[in-house]
């Protein structure tokens, strides 16, 4: 770092994503949680067709992905946020609901972006412990004091919690905003959107990477009351009002509508998701029960490490976490059946290195 930077960042640890290979037409790709499918054809259509409309700015209105998510889940656009990828709205988030006098919570293993959010704004964390089967203990949030954030389903665990234990966090902690981001909901977790009507401290942020399969477009979304909307809001305009570009708004609206395309890729994904868990247990691993497009799995008898680097060798990208509690564990992105039958094979010829 320069001897510019902000004091205040000093010590700040960036995130690390997932790697992304120069040569990446060399590997198969199972760390970053990405679709293995194309988005939707109408979502090309429309990409297509909007194109040449680029020399003008999008709406900063959100239209036309506002009515098309109002449409969708039935919630009026004045309790509707989207953003440039749901990681900006986090960063929103932490902008509006956090500061010197408000901390924040998470759970200790869970998406790493929560801690270096509060680093970036000067927040004071608490990292809550996951219970000794990689579980949120709902309990453990009751009456924080802090606005609490919790993936759900949690990264990289794959687990997630039921609705009634989401409420149960949101109901105990009235005066503070509680934050669940479900990247990976639509993978078979209880989406907590049914509960912004009821509670007006509750954020639910969700995005199209993953089940939509458009990680490559940036394109998040959130629901909550009309207060907590109207708060992001003035801070998205107090830092970009245009921050969803107008392919992102006209592809997001398009895939929202092909709900056939939509449910046809995660049935598809959630089906080899478990395949491929049955064929890790035969194997000899531990697969936590998923409701994500990923698998979180360990052997007891090879090194998660060890894994990670045999099957990059072999041109299989999947993720490595070096935490205490997580290294004897990889994170295997669900990519399509021949992928996961390919990785599978050559995960069988390592072990067998080992007998």
């Amino acid at each position: 770092m320069s001897r510019f930077l902000n004091s205040r960042y000093s010590s700040l640890k960036p995130y690390v994503p997932g790697e992304q290979p120069k040569n990446i037409s060399e590997f198969i790709k199972l760390n970053t949680n990405e679709s293995p499918f194309e988005p939707s054809p109408m979502a090309i259509k429309a990409i297509n067709d909007e194109a040449t409309r680029l020399n003008l700015y999008p709406t900063p209105t959100g239209e036309p992905l506002m009515s098309a998510l109002s449409k969708r889940y039935g919630v009026p656009t004045s309790r509707i946020f989207t953003s440039n990828g749901s990681d900006e709205t986090l960063a929103f988030a932490f902008l509006a609901f956090c500061g010197k006098d408000k901390g924040v919570c998470f759970p200790d293993i869970s998406y790493g972006f929560y801690k270096v959010y509060a680093q970036l704004c000067c927040v004071d964390a608490m990292e809550i412990p996951l219970d000794k089967d990689f579980k949120v203990v709902p309990e453990d949030y009751f009456n924080s004091g802090r606005t609490v954030v919790i993936a759900n389903p949690n990264a990289p665990t794959s687990l997630a919690l039921t609705l009634d234990e989401v409420e149960s966090i949101v109901k105990n902690n009235p005066n503070d905003v509680v934050i669940i981001d479900e990247a990976y909901v639509d993978f078979g977790a209880q989406s907590a959107v049914s509960l912004i009507d009821k509670y007006d401290n509750l954020l639910v942020i969700q995005t199209f990477s993953k089940s939509r399969n458009m990680a490559g477009e940036r394109l998040g979304f959130a629901f909550g009351g009309e207060g907590i909307i109207s708060d992001l809001n003035a801070i998205r305009y107090s830092f970009n009002p245009y921050n969803v570009d107008r392919l992102a708004l006209v592809a997001g609206a398009a895939s929202i509508e092909d709900e056939v395309y939509f449910k046809q890729c995660t049935e598809e994904i959630i089906r080899v998701r478990e395949y491929t868990a049955e064929c890790l247990k035969k194997m000899g691993f531990e697969v936590l029960p998923s409701k994500t497009n990923f698998l979180f799995a360990k052997h007891n008898a090879v090194g998660g490490e060890a894994i990670y680097l045999a099957l990059k060798a072999k041109g299989i990208l999947i993720r490595h976490f070096a935490g205490e509690r997580t290294a004897p564990y990889v994170r295997i992105t669900i990519g399509s059946m021949a992928q996961m039958e390919k990785m599978l094979y050559e995960l069988e010829a390592i072990l067998n290195e080992y007998k």
